[in-house]
């Protein structure tokens, strides 16, 4: 497996800022690239720490970066905001969503995904409203909201109770799926919300359920729904007309990973996704903090012919001694001493950037954040 791509920006952490991560990336209508992120402040790195959204500014495709600047500033009554996608809405304007907790009466903190928009192109963002989901402790993962080709506004995001403590328990416990997949969407540029009918829950009553999902619109309409989950591969749903019914949840076994969430974007002629694809690793003996396998290495693989197939069609398993998969798919880190999760994406130029969480020497991937750019020369076999 090649490897490809080259540094481009990397954030390191510091006492007052003990982690960088869960970022967005999209172009502005004067042509420059917007990365924004989670900027902790503070002295806790930890899911429930102080946070807020910062971002920074690219005008050579990526190539070089501007210093940080807080676009969301954290409210003074909540414990935490995080994990931003910013999307293009269908009046033209800048939309961005990112999670909001808060610690409730009872104890439990409450995780809300919340909606905010900019007329200034991210300069300024009004103040967040509720993207409609009832209270609870949800997760829209980093760079999963998604506008399709008829405006709609999509957040997916995972249930996973009514609360949970600071010690990331569920309270109350639910009796089976910890998680499952909820969707909103708006048909107004966010002005309003609707609960969607579709409940995704996993084939299995006892194992932690569906986690952090993402959502892509296949060119013919065709809607693809994955999440992450502890059963080896990231699962997934099918849609054929438009989002109206779906198919069972299922593996889709092209995808092996860790309990780990993938990203999948459509960049110049490819739909590309990135992913751990080691999903155990018996021989790995080094664990990240909680004890669980490491998330690496992390890998891009590529599609032509707008993601309903990764392989490459001429190889069959006798050619290549692997899955052919293997043949699109290229490393973006090949240290498996480190740490890679919670990748976006954006189109450039000359290729696509990629940024994810670096564990840089420490034993927690939730660390430093990390920008690699891709030439689309890299990817050209022949």
């Amino acid at each position: 497996m090649r490897k490809v791509g080259s540094t481009v920006l990397f954030l390191k952490t510091s006492k007052e800022n003990p982690r960088n991560g869960e970022s967005t990336m999209i172009r502005l209508k004067d042509g420059r690239i917007m990365f924004a992120y989670t900027e902790y402040c503070g002295q806790n790195w930890e899911d429930h720490g102080s946070a807020r959204i910062s971002a920074r500014y690219s005008s050579d495709e990526g190539n070089t970066w501007s210093s940080s600047t807080v676009i969301i500033q954290k409210p003074a009554d909540a414990q935490n905001i995080m994990s931003p996608s910013l999307i293009r809405m269908a009046n033209g304007n800048l939309g961005i969503v990112y999670l909001r907790k808060d610690i409730q009466q009872d104890g439990g903190i409450t995780c809300m995904p919340q909606f905010a928009f900019s007329t200034d192109e991210g300069i300024t963002f009004c103040n967040g409203i509720s993207c409609g989901f009832p209270l609870g402790y949800y997760c829209a993962v980093n760079d999963s909201a998604i506008v399709t080709a008829n405006g709609r506004i999509y957040v997916p995001a995972s249930y996973s109770g009514q609360r949970i403590d600071a010690l990331g328990i569920m309270n109350p416990k639910p009796v089976h799926n910890v998680s499952d997949i909820r969707i909103v969407y708006s048909d107004d540029n966010g002005l309003t919300w609707h609960q969607y009918h579709k409940v995704f829950s996993s084939p299995f009553s006892y194992n932690l359920g569906l986690f952090e999902p993402g959502l892509y619109e296949h060119q013919n309409g065709d809607m693809w729904m994955y999440a992450r989950t502890a059963f080896g591969h990231q699962y997934q749903s099918i849609s054929s007309n438009n989002g109206g019914d779906w198919s069972d949840v299922e593996p889709n076994f092209c995808f092996p990973t860790p309990d780990s969430p993938m990203r999948v974007k459509k960049v110049g002629k490819y739909v590309v996704a990135v992913y751990n694809p080691i999903s155990y690793n018996c021989l790995q003996t080094e664990t990240e903090l909680w004890k669980s396998p490491k998330r690496t290495p992390i890998v891009v693989t590529v599609s032509e012919n707008d993601g309903m197939d990764f392989s490459h069609e001429h190889l069959v398993l006798a050619d290549v001694g692997l899955l052919k998969i293997t043949y699109n798919t290229y490393l973006l880190e090949d240290d498996m001493t480190q740490s890679y999760c919670y990748p976006s994406i954006v189109e450039v130029n000359d290729g696509f950037l990629v940024s994810y969480y670096h564990s840089d020497g420490t034993n927690r991937c939730l660390n430093a954040s990390k920008i690699v750019k891709v030439r689309y020369d890299e990817l050209d076999r022949r």
